[in-house]
């Protein structure tokens, strides 16, 4: 999945650079949906993310790519894989952040329950690329 977002000034620290737990929030959010995109019917909420190692400072106007593919997926809960890029005022693109968000899938009861047998996101969007 690829989501994009532009810096604005709402989302600076005291510094001038995007705050950190603005990048987390927009990460754990993408996550979600990629997760829900990919198990249709599943009630998500975040189990964690791995280490949170900001690469390089992110400035005002900054357009970021995200970057999010599945890992690895177990019997209730699925790994993705978050990267996350930054083109400030054209210049090359540059890894800024990366991480593992997990997820798991919870049942009326609150407990963890199984995923469904089958990711119906991906094979969803091989039939809507024929469309294009």
């Amino acid at each position: 999945m690829e989501n994009f977002r532009l810096v604005r000034p709402e989302h600076l620290n005291h510094h001038g650079y995007l705050f950190g737990g603005v990048l987390l929030k927009w990460l754990d959010e993408f996550g979600w949906m990629a997760a829900t995109l990919d198990f249709p019917g599943s009630t998500f909420v975040t189990v964690g993310m791995d280490e949170i190692n900001f690469k390089k400072r992110i400035e005002n106007g900054s357009i970021l790519r995200f970057i999010i593919k599945p890992q690895r997926t177990g019997k209730t809960s699925v790994t993705y894989i978050a990267k996350v890029f930054t083109n400030q005022a054209g210049a090359q693109q540059d890894e800024v952040f990366t991480t593992k968000l997990t997820f798991v899938n919870i049942g009326e009861n609150g407990k963890p329950a199984p995923l469904p047998t089958k990711c119906q996101y991906n094979s969803q969007k091989k039939e809507n690329e024929l469309l294009f």
